[in-house]
């Protein structure tokens, strides 16, 4: 079986690619404001608040949770969504990484 184009870099870097692509559609930024602001909630209260259809948020529901963003659980016949701290973990202490490189250095590059 022939290599992909991400066997080349590490797990970490992988995962944090993963993380941001998740994150880069204006509805799924909506989606985490939204859930940060009630905590949790169902699939049709988002659908109230975003001017997208119910399958178009599924999907984005589907990409956020795969990326580890978002947890659901089933509550009945719907499934209650929340913030996933794992994954934005990772994003804070890569952010992290780059706000101390940034203090140590000063911004001194080219």
């Amino acid at each position: 079986m022939g290599t992909t184009k991400t066997d080349g870099f590490t797990e970490k870097q992988n995962e944090l690619a993963i993380l941001a692509k998740a994150l880069g559609h204006p509805a799924r930024i909506a989606i985490i404001e939204h859930l940060l602001k009630v905590n949790s909630c169902i699939c049709g209260e988002i659908v109230n608040e975003l001017p997208l259809a119910q399958p178009t948020i599924s999907q984005h529901l589907k990409e956020l949770k795969n990326a580890g963003l978002i947890k659901g659980n089933f509550e009945g016949a719907s499934i209650c969504y929340c913030i996933d701290a794992g994954g934005f973990e990772k994003i804070k202490v890569f952010f992290q990484e780059i706000s101390n490189h940034l203090e140590k250095t000063k911004n001194q590059c080219c």
